[in-house]
This record gives C-alpha cells, sequence and structure tokens, in this order.
C-alpha cells in the first residue's frame, strides 16, 4: 500500500548537494519524498540568518517526478553576505507541506550521519580565494575498488580534527569539480538495474510511454519486466534494416581494445531509469530495503556475472554515507561527459544524423539529458534555464511519453547555455565540450571539434583581461599524443568509435582556434586546466616556445573516481610515449601542438619513468595568491597520496 511504503521512506531521500555558492548566493539540491516547507539557518559566526521557503516561492522549486518523489531547487538570495574564509554551519529542517501539524525534521531525523565527528551541524566555507581545489571524473559504481568522493569525505573528517601543523594536509577545499561521467548511463551493472527498477516502484515514477521498440513494449513498464530487459536491450530493437546503425551505436562496438571494455546491454532508456540511477549513486537512504537477488530476468548464463558485479555495487554502497556527507559540504561544479548520456555522445556528424534520426535514440539521449538538468545542470547556473523552460520541465515529469514530454526534449536538445562561470578569484571557467561541436566539414565519420568556432570565439573572449583561470574541459586539451596518435590512426580506417576518437587536436579547426586563444596577447598569464574522461591521472606543464614570461598552462587530469585504465596496457603507452614524444624527440613537430613545448610531471613513488597514474582517487590542487599552483597531488582510493613532481624534484612553477 502506498501509505505504508511512504511512511518506510525517509523524507531526504538524496542531498543536500550543495552547489554554487557566492557571498549572497546559495544554491542547494535536495530529493525529497513529498512536498515539504523548509527551513534554512546558517550561522558565519556574527549571528545567525534563518529563512524559511515553500514550493513556488521565489528562489524555491518543487518539481514532481512520482507519487513519493520531488525535487527541490533553491536558489536563496542571501540579505546579508557570508563571511569569507570561515566555517559556516548550516541546519537545514524540512515539514510536510500537507501537514500542517507535523513537526520540523533537521538532519537528525533524516540523516543522522551527515555530520562529522565533534560538529553539531554540516558546514560549509565560502573562499576568499582558490587556495585548494579537488577535482575528478569517471565515477562507475560495479568499478571496484575505491571511491574518490569517498577519500573526499576522509579528507574533510581529517582536516576537521587535525593538528594545523601538519603540512600534508591542505586547508578545507574550495571547491569540488565533477568533470564528466558522474553516472555511467550506458554502463550499468545488472544488480544496479534491478535496484533502478525497485526504486522506481517504490517511488511511484510515472510510468512512460516508448517510441520505436518491438511490439509489445508501448511502455516503460512492458520494458521493465521484458525478458531481455536484463543484459539484453540490444534485442529490443525493431528487426528493420535501418535499425542497424543503432544497434552499432548503443549496444553494438562496445568492445573497445585499446581504451575501455565497456557494456552497453542493460543501457538506460525511460525517464524513470535515469532519475533514479541519480538517487542510487548520491545517497545511501533509497538502497534500505532494496534486495540485490537476482531478479527472474536474469538468465542462467548470465548469473555469474551478476554475482561478479553484485560484490562491486555492495561495496559501491558502502561508500555512500560518506559520499553524501561530502557533497554536503563542498560546493560542488558538475558537468556532462558521454557516459552521463551515451558512450560517444555526438563523436561526428555521421553519430548525431544516426542518433538524433531515429525516435527511439533521440528518446534515450533526450532523457539522459532530461535528467542532467534536474541532478546536475541546474545548479551550476539556475538562471540559464528560464521559467519557461522549467515550466515545460514540470510538465514532462507529469507526462513522460506525451506531447509536453517531446516538446521539452526538442528544447533540450537544441539548449546551447550548458556551459558557465563562477565569480571566484581566479574564475572558474567550465567548457560545454559535448552539445557545441565543430563538425567536420570533409566526412561526416570523422570527429568533430570539441568546441565550435562561435563557442570558442565566446571562450577567447571571456578570458581576455584576467591574470589567471582555472579552466575546466572534461577531455585533457593537452593529452597523450601516442594515444591521440592512435586514435587518429582508427579515425582514418573509418573506426573512430572503436577508440573514443575524440581529443581537442582531432579536429584541425577546434584545435588551431583553442591553441590560439593560448597565444593571444591579452590571454591569462596562469592557465590552470583541469580534466578528467581518460581513466588515468597526469600532469603536463606547458610553454610556448619561443615565448618569454608565460603564458603558464597546466594540464592536471584525475580520472577515475572510480574507475581506472587496462594497467598492462597504459603501461606499454605510457612506455613507448615517453621513448617517441619526449619534450626534446623532434616527433614533436609533427604534432598540431610543435609551437608548445610539453612537459610531463613524475607521480611520486610510481616506478621509474612512469608518467601515467593509473587507479581510482580525486585530484587536489593548491594555489598561491596568484594562482599558480605549487602542489598538486592525487588521493587514491586506498587513502595514500601521490604527488606529482617536476623533474628537479620541485612540484613549484620555477
Amino acid at each position: 500500500p502506498a501509505d505504508r511504503v511512504a511512511a518506510e521512506l525517509p523524507l531526504v531521500l538524496a542531498g543536500p548537494l550543495l552547489r554554487r555558492l557566492e557571498p549572497q548566493r546559495l544554491c542547494l539540491w535536495l530529493a525529497v519524498r513529498e512536498a515539504v516547507l523548509l527551513r534554512l539557518c546558517m550561522d558565519d559566526g556574527r549571528g545567525p540568518q534563518q529563512y524559511q521557503l515553500a514550493p513556488g516561492e521565489p528562489g524555491c522549486r518543487l518539481l514532481v517526478a512520482g507519487e513519493r518523489l520531488c525535487y527541490l531547487l533553491i536558489d536563496l538570495a542571501l540579505e546579508q553576505p557570508l563571511a569569507p574564509g570561515v566555517l559556516i554551519h548550516y541546519e537545514l529542517s524540512l515539514r510536510p507541506q500537507a501537514d500542517a501539524a507535523s513537526a520540523w525534521q533537521g538532519h537528525a531525523d533524516w540523516a543522522p550521519d551527515l555530520c562529522y565527528p565533534g560538529q553539531p551541524h554540516p558546514c560549509f566555507q565560502l573562499p576568499a580565494r582558490l587556495d585548494a581545489l579537488l577535482h575528478g571524473s569517471c565515477r562507475k559504481p560495479h568499478y571496484s575498488p575505491g571511491d574518490g568522493l569517498a577519500q573526499v569525505d576522509g579528507l574533510l573528517a581529517r582536516i576537521l580534527a587535525a593538528d594545523p601543523s601538519d603540512e600534508e594536509l591542505p586547508g578545507w577545499p574550495d571547491l569540488l569539480v565533477l568533470s564528466g561521467d558522474q553516472i555511467y548511463a550506458d554502463d550499468v551493472a545488472g544488480p544496479l538495474l534491478w535496484a533502478i527498477h525497485q526504486v522506481i516502484e517504490r517511488l511511484g515514477l510515472f510510468n512512460e510511454r516508448l517510441p520505436g521498440l518491438e511490439r509489445g513494449l508501448a511502455d516503460a513498464q512492458a520494458l521493465y519486466q521484458h525478458a531481455d530487459s536484463y543484459y539484453g536491450r540490444e534485442r529490443l530493437l525493431p528487426r528493420r534494416g535501418q535499425h542497424r546503425a543503432l544497434l552499432d551505436l548503443f549496444f553494438g562496438g562496445v568492445r573497445k581494445p585499446i581504451f575501455t571494455s565497456d557494456n552497453a546491454h542493460n543501457h538506460l532508456i525511460s525517464l524513470a531509469e535515469v532519475l533514479a540511477m541519480y538517487l542510487l549513486v548520491w545517497s545511501p537512504a533509497v538502497w534500505s530495503g532494496l534486495s540485490l537477488e537476482p531478479p527472474p530476468g536474469v538468465s542462467a548464463k548470465e548469473q555469474a556475472r551478476y554475482a561478479e558485479e553484485r560484490q562491486a555495487i555492495e561495496e559501491f554502497i558502502g561508500y555512500l554515507p560518506a559520499v553524501r556527507r561530502a557533497l554536503a559540504h563542498l560546493p560542488t561544479a558538475m558537468i556532462f561527459d558521454d557516459h552521463d548520456i551515451t558512450d560517444d555522445w555526438n563523436l561526428s556528424r555521421e553519430w548525431e544524423e544516426t542518433a538524433y534520426g531515429e525516435p527511439f535514440s533521440r528518446r534515450v539521449i533526450g532523457n539522459a539529458l532530461f535528467a542532467y538538468l534536474v541532478n546536475q545542470g541546474w545548479g551550476n547556473r539556475p538562471e540559464a534555464f528560464d521559467a519557461e523552460l522549467m515550466s515545460w520541465v514540470e510538465a514532462a515529469l507529469a507526462a513522460p511519453g506525451e506531447a509536453a514530454h517531446e516538446n521539452c526534449l526538442e528544447l533540450l536538445l537544441r539548449f546551447d547555455n550548458w556551459h558557465y562561470h563562477w565569480p571566484t578569484e581566479p574564475p572558474l571557467v567550465v567548457i560545454d565540450s559535448r552539445t557545441r561541436r565543430w563538425r567536420s566539414e570533409v566526412a561526416a565519420a570523422r570527429p568533430s571539434g570539441l568546441l565550435d568556432w562561435e563557442g570558442l570565439t565566446e571562450l577567447q573572449y571571456s578570458l581576455c583581461g584576467l591574470p589567471a583561470v582555472v579552466l575546466v574541459s572534461p577531455a585533457p586539451i593537452f593529452g597523450v599524443k601516442l594515444i591521440e596518435l592512435i586514435q587518429r590512426l582508427f579515425t582514418w580506417l573509418g573506426k573512430p568509435l572503436l577508440v573514443d576518437a575524440e581529443n581537442w587536436m582531432a579536429h584541425p579547426g577546434a584545435a588551431h582556434a583553442m591553441l590560439n586563444i593560448f597565444r593571444h596577447r591579452k590571454t591569462p598569464q596562469h592557465f590552470i586546466i583541469l580534466s578528467g574522461d581518460v581513466h588515468y591521472s597526469f600532469v603536463y606543464d606547458v610553454e610556448l616556445r619561443g615565448h618569454r614570461g608565460g603564458p603558464h598552462i597546466w594540464q592536471i587530469s584525475s580520472s577515475g573516481v572510480r574507475n581506472a585504465f587496462p594497467p598492462r596496457l597504459l603501461a606499454l603507452l605510457d612506455h613507448l610515449n615517453r621513448w617517441l614524444y619526449s619534450p626534446r624527440s623532434p616527433l614533436n613537430g609533427f604534432t598540431r601542438r610543435r609551437r608548445m613545448r610539453v612537459t610531463p610531471r613524475k607521480p611520486e613513488g610510481t616506478p621509474s619513468g612512469r608518467r601515467l597514474l593509473n587507479g581510482s582517487g580525486i585530484g587536489l590542487v593548491e594555489l598561491d595568491a596568484e594562482g599558480v599552483p605549487w602542489r598538486i597531488r592525487e588521493l587514491l582510493g586506498d587513502g595514500s597520496w601521490v604527488r606529482f613532481c617536476r623533474r628537479d624534484g620541485e612540484s613549484r612553477w620555477d
């Protein structure tokens, strides 16, 4: 019965996630069981500020996604500016809107483990300037072991309890930057998919009519119960010849011997599936009472695979209280990459023409992008999503698969304001390298540029005159040259999808324009580029050949939060890349970056000569007053630190 199910659920299903934070602005995201009133009390040491909000009031938007799932999007204009550089404690209390006689519930009622030891309330800090940044990407639930976000939680606990003289610990981190693949909508373990379907039923998420599937699968409920729903979704497409390309895009060439070994046979399809996945990867609350025993839909031949994935998912669940606590304490910037939507998303003009030309694939992409807006995109830049768009979002959530849903997806697929800037010091500039692609004019199958001419021009204009900048590009701008060469070879062979052949240097126009930004006379003198995507971590110091006095560029990649590269293959590629493309190698003259000197740093404590660091973790960059990184480290999943050092043993720029 619905009343009994509702009573068993906590009032807050996921969150709070602390998002955009400015002196007079605070953005919070929560998923709740029902419509609630909200009371927020904050204290920065100068006396408390208290705010009470109701859905529909300015700064408080409620989205209803099911009988027992609502989203609270809080964009609060503060009456008094917050004090920078001090811990600000906050208490978030909620009360069901439908029950005026009920008591207010604080975090002790719906998340008793949300605070760190010795702290009565959760807390955050408004940065005076960016002194320490955490960053990472690629968090795949069924990868094992480790979770970089859980290490963020452990780091915060150690900072709060530590001796201030401990030089290994940074100050309180100013930001957490998640640069892509926060979920894997295209690579879902069987136990996680089963948990998703239980959550959909438990929360009463609305059913959705689906286009383009075989006869008898007209809606999402029929999909969940179909014999091929687990490990066989590629068999649900119609058998007409024109759908062969869709099989290749979404379910076919999923074995990638060079870079990844992905499984797309449980690809999320319905909007409810993607919404449920976000709850399950960010919060332990909805896991309570779920079964991980194999559902009837798992065939006998998949039982061993299911059992192996179950072990990884059970480990993942154990990390979730720590992940939830960390996300409640740090302002978090996010941007999508391909796995948040689907593998190789918008890789080429041919890919786009195929994927957006069919109702089924268009719906799959649109649903994932819709869920990204609700769960990630809104908190980056709430003002980008105007009242008209959000009204379509509300209507689509109320009737998935109907006309309002289709209209909303059409708007989102044309939306071009996913990028954003945060007014920190130095500024945080986040690139959308997925939806504003520079499509190849030579051949439809060739990889698109990661940003089109208009986007690159806008980027250059926004950077002019800044002394320093933190630029977030999901894919590294300066990547491993040998791997980029392999990607180019596969592109020549007509197989770009096989090796994820997308990098900044793959498209001549985009590469030339991006490199010219660094050479512009008004460009920032200090460029910190934060990236992920590639499932290994590295740091490059980049200089313009023939230029003295800058700009100084640091390409810093941290990946994955919960993922890694095949170890033997990475060791081989790292070794060959060092021999073929050392800073003094003449082969550099044949690359697009021949006018730049790229010097890799060594991960301290790794085998001699290694430059690429493998393993789950989270990156930490510490900056001085001029925006120069003076220490760059990776906090690995086992809790150990790895520092990236220059050849002289120093991490500071000379």
